[in-house]
């Protein structure tokens, strides 16, 4: 076989190689994955944006005791979570979720993320956000 002939077929072939890799990389399924914010940076993001989709997981008794600016209340553990948020919440836009401490905040932005919105987790909760909010 002549030099060129097997230049040729190994071009074809890394092209064919190329060409199949990428297909295969471009139809995988693209997943959100859930993110974490700090409350440092939550409060830079409630300061310049407007309507944030600022979302607390905690329960009415703990909403009693006070929230983070004017939250969309969802309590996780309570009834038909993701039917309430899908009426509420708006999957074209970003969601800062909450809870006391950072666990079903967790848990509640990776269940989102799942399901197709971009999600922030705010690391430590209202807890943090006391803490560093003190005057």
């Amino acid at each position: 076989m002549p030099i060129n002939f097997k230049i040729r077929i190994m071009k074809r072939g890394i092209f064919l190689v190329g060409l199949f890799l990428t297909v295969v990389v471009s139809c995988k399924p693209q997943t959100n994955e859930a993110k974490d914010i700090t409350v440092e940076n939550l409060q830079v993001v409630l300061e310049n944006e407007d309507n944030v989709q600022l979302l607390d997981v905690r329960t009415p008794e703990e909403w009693a005791g006070g929230v983070i600016k004017t939250p969309i209340k969802i309590d996780i553990t309570g009834e038909d979570f993701e039917g309430k948020v899908s009426e509420k919440l708006d999957k074209t836009q970003p969601v800062y979720i909450y809870c006391r401490s950072g666990g079903r905040s967790k848990k509640a932005t990776e269940l989102l993320a799942k399901k197709g919105y971009e999600t922030y987790n705010v690391l430590g909760g209202y807890l943090e956000w006391t803490e560093k909010n003190k005057e």
